[in-house]
Formats: structure tokens, C-alpha cells, sequence
């Protein structure tokens, strides 16, 4: 049975963008949308958002040492503090921004993360850094899913696969990226340019926003969404992701961890039984009731959570197991990260869905097949990156580019162009929850099964955790093979099973 729709009007055929109504509206300012400067400024506000999940774990070691009064489990809240927030405000950010305009909590968005790096680098106090992290993460669960609206709705329908190839470029190219530019910055200065850097980027992309964004889009004209239910939406969000963030140094067992966990949950069915029934839900039932949009949230989660297990396994192995340096384990780390791009680049080429559903199915293939090849004899005590590490790395950036791409693409294909930023912050959440669970289900494994000081054992406990990914890979590409889009264009959300 299909979930309820959302009693919020829809206004525009799903057949048009929304720069397509106003350009009938309003054809001179319509044709001052450069659809390309758009591309350019919210994939680079992407980017810089993406950046500071990456380029604070290479500098948390300065970062300790600065307030070496700190316990460690209050130091990871400078790194889990924004994940939780940006992670809990996606979702809400969206559909915020679909009802009073992208342009406008684009542009908020970016300055208040401005003011926030700004707090970050002038921090003197743990409290006030973990404080302004908490802010940036917030600023960024609005700008994020803002930018890609504003990219979707500036973009030709033909070209929409295209648009999310390069955003996932993007967004993807700032994990590669991130450790070496974390690295130049340390070496140069100290870990508060780390922040502050971020001043004069998102200055200039605010300049670039106010100049390109297109200022008629000023929202759908529904009321916004629901006040309670966004605030439990969010909350209940952000007490799942904390409680899988914090799992590993906390203890699944520890009260903390599961009172987060069960109120989280508890928060977030709240939020789901209002939106049944209210006029302006926080969350769109109705996205939920398309076949290809849940399917595909689901495969976005499974492969994020295998992502980055994989992304933290790696380099721990390559460390503990063949005792590479840092230098050389960043540089071995590029190979997936220039494969995945390349897969990205490749899947957004694809005009028709039902070609994206098999690409899906063979990216997440190939990333199980990665897999077991780490998993495999070839990944012994001895350092084999012809033979080992680099088909590996290949195998799975490639497929994991691909998959994400059609899978991202597949889901935005459902959303209507009014609802673009609240049905991708959905599809964003997905994935950031997913990754919370990857992080915490590999230190898990990890350390249930690696005994201090053995390397044996961690290596067994490394396998326990590709063996994982292999089954929640092949779980996405026999999921993705149910999927069912019209030949054409893809399907409204309402008219499918």
C-alpha cells in the first residue's frame, strides 16, 4: 500500500524543472541563468562541506596536544560534533529550503558556516571549538541539500544524471583531497588554518552565489514544514548517528549509548506517525511510497556504511599490517579515490533509467568483488600493491562511482522539481546514517576480534569485516535489480507500487 502523499501542492508537471516555469514567467531573467555557474558555485560549496569531514582527522593530533587537559572522549566530539549535525539537519534543511527558497538558505547557510570557521579557528577554549563545530555542521545540512536543489532545478532534465555525476565528483574528490590538504596546512601553519582557510573559499562562493543563483526562485509557496516534527525529526537523527558515533569508545552496552539509541529512534517514529496525517509533514510520506525512491535510499545507505568501513580499514591495514608511511598510504589511497570519480563521471553519461538500474547493480557487484579480493590471500603480511591493493582499489572507487551515481540519480528522478532539496536531504540523510553505522560496525568487529598486540588476530578481524561489506554489497545489487523505471522518463512517485 502506498504511504500517504503530502497535502502540499504541487505545482509544476514533473516534466519541467522549475527555472523551466519560470522562464515562461519571466524569460529575461531566466535567460541570465548560466546553468554551468550554478554547477560551478554549489558543487564548490559541496566540496568545502565535504572537506571538514576529512581535514580534521589529520589534525587532531595538534589539536590534542593544544588542550592536553581534554579527555580523548571529548577531543572526537571536534569530529562527531559535526557529523551529528550536519547529518541530523539535512533532511529538515531540504525541505526548509524547498518552501522558502534554495537561493535564500543557500546564502545563509554559507555565511553562517563562514562565521563558524571562523569560531573554530580563533577557539580558545575546547568548549568553544566543539561549540562551533556543532554550528558548522548545522550550516552545512542546510547548504548541501540547498546546492544540489539549486543544481537539479537549474539543470535540463537530459542532463540531471550528468549534474549528479559531477556533484558526487565532487563531494567524493574532497575525501581524496582532504588529508593532503589538512597535511600542507599543518606543515605551513597550525590546525586552526585548518579552518580558517575556510574564509576566503566560502567568501568568494558567496560572492558567487549572490552573483549566479537564480533570485526568482523563491520557494513553492507551501507553509513550512512541520515545526514539532522537524525538531523531532532532527533530534531523533542526531541521537541515532551520536550513538553509533560514540558506540566505540563508549560501549554498546553503556547506558549512554543506548538511551541515545532507543530515544533517537523513539524521536524519529514520532516524527513518522505526524507526518501521516499533517498538512505540511516534516517528513514526505509520499517520496517514501515510490518503489525506486525507497530501494534506492536503502542501497545509498548499505553502500555508504560499506564505504566507510572500507575507507577506515584501509589505511589501518596498510599501517599495521604492511607498515606503510602516512605518505605513501595517502598516495596508495588516490587510486580508488581517482577510480571512483572516474566511475561517477562515467554513470552520469547514462540517459536512460533502465540503464542505471544495471549499472547500479554492476557497481555494487564490482565493490563486492573489491572486497574479497582484500579478503583474499593476495592481502598478506607482505606489501603487494601491483597485484593487491591496486585491482582492488580500482574494482571497488570504480564500482562504488557508479553505483552511488545511478542510485543518486535513480531516487532524484522520483522527486518533483518542488520538492528537490527536501527529497534529496532525505536521500543525503540516508547516506550520512549509513556511514555512522559503517564506522561503528567496523570498530565493532574490529574489536571484538583483534586481540592488543596481535596481528594475527586483527587481520582475521579485518576479513570478519570485508566479509561484511561483500554481503551488504550484493544485498544493494539484488535490490537495485528490483527496481522498475519507466523506459522513458522516470516515473512519478505516486504511480508506482
Amino acid at each position: 500500500m502506498a504511504l500517504p502523499r503530502s497535502r502540499a501542492p504541487d505545482k509544476i508537471s514533473r516534466g519541467m524543472t522549475v527555472s523551466s516555469v519560470h522562464a515562461a514567467q519571466n524569460p529575461k531573467a531566466a535567460a541570465a541563468i548560466d546553468p554551468n555557474r550554478v554547477m560551478a558555485v554549489c558543487t564548490g560549496v559541496t566540496f568545502m562541506a565535504f572537506l571538514d569531514f576529512s581535514v580534521v582527522n589529520i589534525a587532531f593530533p595538534e589539536i590534542s596536544a593544544d588542550f592536553a587537559n581534554t579527555s580523548i572522549n571529548t577531543m572526537t566530539w571536534t569530529v562527531s560534533g559535526y557529523a551529528v549535525t550536519f547529518a541530523a539537519l539535512l533532511a529538515t534543511g531540504g525541505r526548509v529550503a524547498d518552501s522558502i527558497g534554495r537561493r535564500t538558505v543557500f546564502l545563509w547557510s554559507v555565511g553562517l558556516f563562514i562565521l563558524a570557521s571562523l569560531g573554530c579557528g580563533l577557539a580558545p577554549s575546547i568548549g568553544w571549538l566543539i561549540a562551533a563545530r556543532f554550528v558548522q555542521g548545522a550550516a552545512s545540512g542546510g547548504m548541501v541539500p540547498s546546492a544540489l536543489g539549486l543544481i537539479l532545478s537549474t539543470t535540463p532534465r537530459e542532463r540531471i544524471g550528468h549534474a549528479i555525476s559531477v556533484w558526487t565528483t565532487a563531494s567524493g574528490f574532497s575525501a581524496v583531497i582532504g588529508p593532503a590538504v589538512g597535511g600542507v596546512l599543518l606543515e605551513a601553519f597550525d590546525w586552526r588554518w585548518v579552518f580558517l582557510i575556510n574564509l576566503p573559499i566560502g567568501l568568494l562562493l558567496l560572492l558567487g552565489g549572490v552573483a549566479v543563483l537564480p533570485r526568482q526562485q523563491r520557494g513553492s509557496g507551501a507553509p513550512l514544514p512541520d515545526p514539532l516534527g522537524s525538531v523531532l525529526l532532527t533530534a531523533g537523527i542526531a541521537g541515532v548517528v551520536s550513538a553509533l558515533t560514540e558506540a566505540d569508545s563508549w560501549g554498546w552496552h553503556d547506558p549512554r549509548t543506548l538511551a541515545l539509541g532507543l530515544v533517537g529512534l523513539a524521536l524519529t517514529l514520532v516524527a513518522v506517525v505526524r507526518s501521516r496525517s499533517h498538512r505540511s509533514p516534516a517528513i514526505d510520506l509520499a517520496l517514501w511510497g515510490s518503489r525506486t525512491f525507497a530501494i534506492a535510499n536503502v542501497g545509498l545507505g548499505l553502500l555508504s556504511a560499506t564505504m566507510f568501513a572500507w575507507m577506515l580499514g584501509a589505511p589501518l591495514f596498510a599501517a599495521s599490517i604492511w607498515h606503510w608511511s602516512v605518505l605513501t598510504t595517502a598516495g596508495a589511497l588516490c587510486v580508488g579515490g581517482v577510480a571512483s570519480m572516474a566511475g561517477a563521471l562515467t554513470a552520469g553519461r547514462l540517459v536512460k533509467p533502465t540503464a542505471r538500474v544495471k549499472v547500479a547493480v554492476l557497481g555494487s557487484l564490482l565493490f563486492a568483488g573489491s572486497n574479497a579480493i582484500w579478503a583474499s590471500s593476495l592481502f598478506g603480511a607482505k606489501p603487494n600493491f601491483v597485484g593487491a591493493w591496486l585491482p582492488a582499489s580500482i574494482l571497488g572507487g570504480g564500482g562504488l562511482g557508479l553505483a552511488l551515481t545511478c542510485l543518486s540519480t535513480l531516487a532524484a528522478g522520483v522527486v518533483p522539481p518542488l520538492k528537490f532539496a527536501g527529497g534529496l536531504g532525505m536521500m543525503l540523510s540516508a547516506r550520512q546514517v549509513g556511514g555512522a553505522v559503517g564506522v561503528a560496525g567496523f570498530a565493532t568487529i574490529l574489536a571484538s576480534g583483534a586481540a592488543p598486540g596481535s596481528m594475527s588476530n586483527f587481520h582475521h578481524a579485518f576479513d570478519a569485516v570485508l566479509v561484511v561489506n561483500v554481503c551488504c554489497a550484493v544485498l544493494v545489487a539484488t535490490l537495485a535489480k528490483v527496481i522498475r523505471p519507466a523506459t522513458g522518463a522516470d516515473p512519478a512517485p505516486a504511480r508506482e507500487a
